[in-house]
């Protein structure tokens, strides 16, 4: 059996195959959602639809703001950020709710996507660790020699938990990366022992906690808990969209931002019951009370507004230069002010 350094060298260069060749079909579809007024679907991958991080998305389809602005969203689901990242540069989608920090780590292979709408200024993550194994490893200076889990390779929770073992002193070539996946399936993988801590975030968190497998070691759902983990704040959640899609079609563009910004202060306006309850029921996995608790948990993440701080961007490119030889050896070239515009947000404020 090939050695675990080997394989993920292998899914490493399967993956940078896979981006290159994507990349070419870019530009000659980047514009096949059209503009609001021509009648065309504007697709979104979201990086996990039925995860609390994501929320705005589908809570916007069901207050009906999409429509409202005259768009026609289709709603498309991946377990993973990485994944959904493929699927923008591969022209399949216009845009992708997921975590901001895929557009430093792709202008570092040429590529230009940029964050339109940023709903949140922290992870909403946490890294929770086995109960069997909490009494030992009570922080990420403990990672040496651990399997920790991440929902895939290139992902955000794969880029947070490297973060983590860095800034604790410890190497990302001195613990195993386990593809746990998210909800059940990072549940399952945390009971047989397939993992001993890893990166996940709400409805998997409290059903974790609510039934005594696994405790939150690393808090990222707040401020408070992120400053202290990542040195700052770090942006997530976002609407992000290629840099020639964006260009060429402001106006489906603005009207995206509108209808994300009137969900974002309805968050703000509301109770984590009432929020809950605007959500697909099959969201709360048969316990209503537990997915209100989990929104609850993390609803504060969102920042109401869309805006993008630009010390919280800087923070996350120094996070990311931490542990990204990618990143760490092009800092000084990447160009922040082409990973996210805040004219779209602060139009749909003043509109």
């Amino acid at each position: 059996m090939p050695s675990t350094s080997v394989r993920a060298g292998a899914a490493a260069l399967a993956a940078l195959t896979a981006l290159s060749s994507l990349s070419a079909c870019r530009d000659s579809r980047a514009g096949s959602g059209g503009d609001a007024g021509s009648g065309g679907t504007v697709k979104i991958m979201i990086g996990g639809i039925d995860k609390v991080i994501y929320l705005p998305a589908k809570l916007t389809e069901q207050l009906g703001y999409f429509k409202e602005q005259g768009l026609d969203v289709q709603l498309l689901t991946e377990p993973a950020g990485a994944q959904a990242e493929n699927v923008l540069i591969s022209g399949d989608v216009q845009g992708v709710v997921g975590f901001y920090d895929h557009a430093i780590h792709l202008q570092t292979k040429g590529k230009c996507v940029q964050s339109v709408v940023q709903m949140a200024d922290v992870p909403g993550e946490a890294e929770m660790v086995s109960a069997s194994k909490a009494g030992s490893l009570t922080s990420p200076a403990g990672f040496k020699g651990k399997k920790l889990g991440v929902t895939s390779p290139g992902s955000s929770t794969d880029f947070i938990t490297r973060a983590l073992a860095v800034r604790n002193g410890v190497k990302t070539s001195d613990y195993t990366t386990v593809k746990a996946g998210a909800g059940q399936t990072f549940i399952s993988t945390m009971e047989n022992g397939g993992i001993d801590a890893g990166m996940t975030t709400d409805p998997t968190i409290a059903k974790l906690v609510s039934t005594g497998k696994a405790k939150v070691m690393v808090e990222m759902r707040t401020e408070e808990g992120t400053r202290r983990a990542l040195g700052g704040l770090y942006p997530s959640s976002s609407l992000y969209m290629d840099c020639a899609y964006v260009k060429a079609h402001g106006e489906t563009v603005q009207k995206l931002a509108n209808a994300f910004v009137k969900t974002l202060g309805w968050i703000k306006q509301h109770k984590p019951a009432e929020i809950a309850a605007k959500m697909p029921k099959d969201y709360a996995g048969g316990d209503p009370a537990l997915y209100e608790k989990a929104v609850g948990d993390s609803i504060s993440m969102f920042n109401g507004d869309g805006v993008m701080k630009p010390d919280a961007a800087e923070n996350v490119l120094k996070v990311l230069a931490q542990f990204s030889p990618e990143v760490a050896e092009k800092k000084d070239e990447i160009d922040l002010g082409k990973t996210y515009t805040t004219q779209f947000v602060t139009k749909a404020k003043q509109g």
